[in-house]
């Protein structure tokens, strides 16, 4: 249990402090590098509401938690990748022009970004695993019918060993969710 709360700590304080430093950035942001920005600023709102909850350091409130991880996925998937216009480098964009070169793999993790907060939102109402009114792992795993498509599920190779993010601790899908924000900065984003 120490060890899942110090995991989600790191993920939660990595991707806080590189939206963080996007805030100083947006100065003289114009067009679609703006338009970005300004999305990437509501989804680091919204981490920083989520946090201390997912932390237990303030009171849970499951709404909150599904306005916000809505507000995330309004900003993902489709939405985030149609602000990435091939070339689109004008400063103060911190966008590498390695987004160009491996389409595929940021459309994927943008993608994954919207199916983890579609997921949180569904989940919102289980709670943190830490307060010990969430689901069973054994309740979360295995013999799960369903798609991927609904933005709950996640699974490996077509069909087996899937996961339903909506059975799963809220905490349990706001780590997921961090480490997707996390693999995609390190991979995509310039370090200032």
């Amino acid at each position: 249990m120490k060890t899942e709360k110090l995991f989600l700590g790191v993920v939660v304080a990595s991707v806080l402090a590189v939206a963080t430093q996007s805030v100083f950035a947006h100065g003289g942001a114009t067009g679609v590098v703006k338009e970005r920005m300004d999305g990437m600023g509501v989804m680091k709102e919204a981490m920083k509401v989520l946090t201390p909850m997912m932390r237990g350091q303030v009171d849970y409130d499951a709404s909150i938690v599904r306005k916000r991880s809505e507000d995330i996925s309004r900003h993902a998937g489709e939405a985030l990748t149609k602000l990435f216009p091939e070339g689109s480098l004008d400063a103060p964009s911190e966008a590498k022009p390695e987004i160009w070169q491996d389409w595929e793999a940021f459309s994927a993790l943008a993608d994954q970004l919207r199916v983890m907060a579609d997921g949180l939102a569904k989940a919102s109402e289980n709670g943190l695993m830490m307060a010990g009114d969430a689901p069973a792992v054994g309740e979360m795993m295995g013999g799960q019918s369903g798609s991927m498509m609904d933005g709950s599920k996640m699974g490996t190779a077509a069909g087996t060993n899937m996961m339903d993010l909506s059975q799963m601790p809220a905490d349990g899908v706001f780590t997921l969710m961090g480490q997707v924000c996390s693999a995609c900065h390190t991979r995509f984003r310039a370090k200032k």
